[in-house]
């Protein structure tokens, strides 16, 4: 029992290791709101309107995530090649040039979706969806701005605004709505407030990052960036973000097409709870990913490393007895989103079966991208993708919420033995727990 403490004792002595804890008490609190939101919508609103959200959601961070196109990855990247090399106000003309080409993105996928056929959205969900799906296409550009601008500030080293921003205002106005709708019983408008609150997010944070950028001076900036440059290092980024958003969401995407509504919200529930192992490992990544940006541009690889060792450390620390919490109390959990809610226990089990996993090996996604490797990683996680998506389409309409559960449990594996793997092999790098 003394080795444990004094194990602990010893992380905590760390800088990043105090950052982390930050960062994750901050995530904590979101997630608190999060299941403070999920609580009052599961106990307030039919199945199928609750069904309709989690669809709206799913849909929102997919596609949004695609206009992010990959700039909320390689805005950290550049903030620490920047800092090796002190040109950090750099970072706001970085920031305007990505702010044009995701204005530009949103709202050509916008116009691609005024111009079809509402039949082709219900068809393909075999269920009348287009009108709330059309009202979460026109948050698109918001929702991005929102994702850009919370790693924007973490890029300045503004962790804790970012997080604010991430887990408390990003909940703060949506419970307020909630509330709104439901003293005035227009329990219809779940989704619209939903969204609402993403439009205001995106226009806040926006409006306070460029009256920050206002005040950095551009003087001493002997190099500026092209867009195509950035591109070039976001694209392969954006890929696999894409495709993480893809494996987070198609599962719920698939049972909404193939199944009732409802099991969309039983089984987006039970999503939302493995929200908190993957919690440990964003709150670490949050804090370390721009020193290992900063380390490999310096060439300094044995510091590197050490860093990467005691991430892989306090991610197993923080994220173990959380999965255990859950394992052993899964069907109690779910109990308080309603009784009906603990059809997902099973899948709530398999998917923590891949957190496992995920915890185990460590920082691999962050790793690659952090160090000149997203187009192998890139590779690694569309692989993944495939896997999943052709296992959630055979096995949601023969298993529903067991079948998706497995589906992603087992990308989730596959993605990240193969990366701690091959950063093994390769570079020599161990992401995973020794």
């Amino acid at each position: 029992m003394k080795s444990v403490f004094s194990f602990i004792q010893v992380m905590l002595s760390n800088e990043y290791a105090k950052k982390s804890i930050y960062v994750l008490l901050l995530r904590f609190i979101g997630v608190l709101f999060l299941f403070g939101v999920t609580l009052i919508i599961t106990n307030n609103f039919t199945d199928t309107t609750v069904g309709e959200y989690d669809l709206s959601r799913s849909v929102l961070f997919l596609v949004g995530g695609l206009c992010v196109l990959g700039f909320n990855q390689s805005i950290i990247y550049y903030s620490g090649q920047l800092k090796s090399r002190d040109g950090l106000n750099q970072l706001k003309f970085i920031y305007y040039k990505m702010l044009k080409a995701i204005i530009l993105v949103s709202m050509s996928l916008v116009l691609i979706f005024l111009l079809m056929p509402e039949q082709i959205v219900d068809g393909f969900f075999e269920k009348p969806v287009y009108s709330f799906i059309s009202k979460t296409v026109f948050t698109l550009l918001f929702f991005a701005l929102t994702m850009i601008n919370i790693e924007v500030y973490r890029a300045l080293d503004k962790i804790i605004i970012s997080e604010i921003f991430r887990n408390f205002y990003r909940h703060i106005f949506f419970l307020v709505f909630l509330f709104g709708i439901l003293f005035y019983e227009k329990l219809d408008l779940l989704v619209d407030v939903f969204l609402i609150s993403y439009i205001i997010l995106g226009a806040v944070s926006t409006l306070v990052l460029l009256l920050k950028f206002g005040r950095i001076s551009g003087e001493g900036i002997s190099e500026i960036i092209p867009l195509k440059s950035i591109l070039s290092r976001s694209l392969p980024m954006s890929v696999s973000s894409i495709s993480f958003l893809i494996m987070q969401s198609i599962d719920v995407i698939f049972i909404g097409k193939f199944l009732e509504l409802r099991f969309a919200a039983y089984y987006a529930v039970a999503v939302k709870l493995t929200l908190m192992i993957a919690l440990a490992l964003s709150s670490v990544n949050a804090v370390y990913a721009s020193k290992i940006s900063e380390l490999f541009a310096r060439k300094d690889i044995i510091t590197l490393k050490q860093h990467i060792k005691k991430a892989s450390r306090l991610i197993f620390v923080i994220t173990i007895p959380a999965i255990l919490v859950l394992l052993l109390f899964s069907k109690t959990l779910l109990g308080f989103f309603g009784a009906e809610y603990q059809q997902a226990s099973t899948a709530l089990t398999i998917l923590l079966i891949g957190q496992v996993f995920n915890a185990l090996c460590g920082s691999v996604g962050m790793y690659m991208d952090m160090t000149g490797k997203q187009q192998i990683f890139q590779k690694i996680i569309v692989s993944a993708l495939v896997v999943n998506i052709v296992l959630n389409w055979i096995l949601i309409p023969k298993y529903g919420m067991i079948g998706a559960a497995f589906a992603t449990a087992l990308s989730t594996i596959l993605w990240n033995v193969f990366g701690a793997a091959y950063l093994l092999k390769v570079n020599k790098v161990k992401t995973f727990l020794h």
